[in-house]
């Protein structure tokens, strides 16, 4: 066992067990197995315990090849449906149930948020954040930053999702069963550590309710605006409106803008905000109140409505139920998750929408909104 060096406790337990179980009367060959499966098993926790990831992860949860890693839960749903970078030519089905962290693409990237490891540190927000019953905030915003602290190395992800109460910070991996009957989006980015600050800016804006922040200052040196974040001190003076650019950590790497508006600027996001960006006409998939319709009065910016329900692959989804909210560009080649209904009282609520720039992300969601409105008459 020194051999390996640094082992933790439930390894030790472990091999504490194995051994144990030989006594003389076993036989060369049953002790041999044991032996072996002490190794395998020690190896493997080895392994893990040396190299921090906190990168997006493949389908089946495997470090290798997922710069971006996309899931859509519909209603009713256990796994969804996912793309990754290096395989986004279709929904595929998700490799595991979200209900356990092995072999599926977020249990692998979240592994040491919901556990512990001394180089890996994050900052969660959540405005339903996990064992906070009622707490009130402005915000709708849900994700977590993951950073690598190990020196020389420059790691980092930006998970970006929808599910209220998760994850939970080191208390173990524990999906809200709850959420199962409803849709749910979880976008991952893998980004370098660089990219923190600008998405800090624009989280700034949303006034996210930030529930669990480790990440040592050291990390952030010269980040005014992650500082900011992290204390909590959000602005209260225009400009009210926020738009920043990132870049996924890829050789072909990815543009990704996040727009967010504070509830003072009193700006509907979808139009006053996304539709003026991309100087596009968006389809929108969002519940929606019986005030804020569809906007066809502009050419060329325009906002139609998907009809519901919809697909996502071969899985069924519907306003009822989907708690997502999202848009594609018309014509292409943008992705938008936006973190409010499509509805009037966003004009007077924070707001946020990161918006990704890639063609095949963009054709499946596009694929899922074929079928719109009619326009207002």
């Amino acid at each position: 066992l020194q051999t390996f060096g640094r082992i933790n406790k439930n390894s030790r337990m472990f091999a504490q067990m194995i051994l144990i179980s030989l006594d003389k009367s076993e036989t060369q060959e049953k002790m041999q197995n044991h032996l072996q499966l002490l190794v395998h098993f020690i190896l493997i926790l080895f392994s893990q315990s040396q190299n921090p990831n906190p990168k997006c992860r493949a389908n089946d949860g495997n470090a290798e090849g997922a710069f971006r890693a996309i899931l859509y839960k519909a209603p009713g749903q256990t796994s969804g449906k996912i793309i990754v970078s290096n395989s986004a030519a279709a929904w595929v089905n998700g490799n595991a149930e979200l209900t356990q962290r092995e072999r599926q693409s977020f249990g692998g990237t979240l592994q040491h948020v919901v556990g512990n490891h001394a180089e890996i540190k994050f900052l969660a927000y959540n405005n339903v954040p996990p064992g906070m019953p009622n707490v009130k905030t402005k915000s709708n915003s849900k994700g977590v930053i993951i950073v690598q602290t190990t020196q020389n190395i420059d790691a980092a992800s930006w998970i970006v999702h929808t599910v209220p109460g998760f994850p939970a910070a080191k208390t173990g991996y524990s999906w809200p069963v709850a959420e199962n009957a409803k849709g749910h989006l979880l976008i991952c980015l893998t980004i370098s550590e660089s990219q923190i600050n600008a998405i800090a800016a624009s989280l700034l804006r949303a006034e996210p309710l930030v529930h669990y922040n480790d990440i040592p200052e050291t990390e952030t040196v010269g980040m005014q605006y992650f500082k900011k974040l992290s204390d909590g001190q959000f602005p209260t003076v225009p400009p009210y409106l926020s738009r920043q650019s990132i870049k996924t950590a890829a050789q072909a790497a990815v543009t990704v803008n996040v727009y967010s508006k504070s509830a003072t600027s009193r700006y509907e996001i979808y139009k006053r905000v996304i539709v003026k960006a991309l100087k596009k006409t968006i389809k929108v998939w969002s519940r929606r109140d019986n005030k804020l319709k569809g906007d066809c009065r502009v050419v060329e910016r325009n906002i139609r409505l998907i009809k519901s329900p919809a697909r996502v692959g071969d899985h069924d989804t519907n306003l009822d139920a989907d708690l997502t909210n999202w848009a594609v560009s018309d014509p292409g080649n943008i992705f938008c998750l936006i973190d409010r209904p499509y509805a009037k009282n966003q004009t007077v609520q924070s707001a946020m929408a990161v918006c990704i720039d890639q063609a095949a992300i963009f054709a499946r969601f596009n694929d899922i909104a074929a079928q719109v409105e009619d326009c207002p008459r």
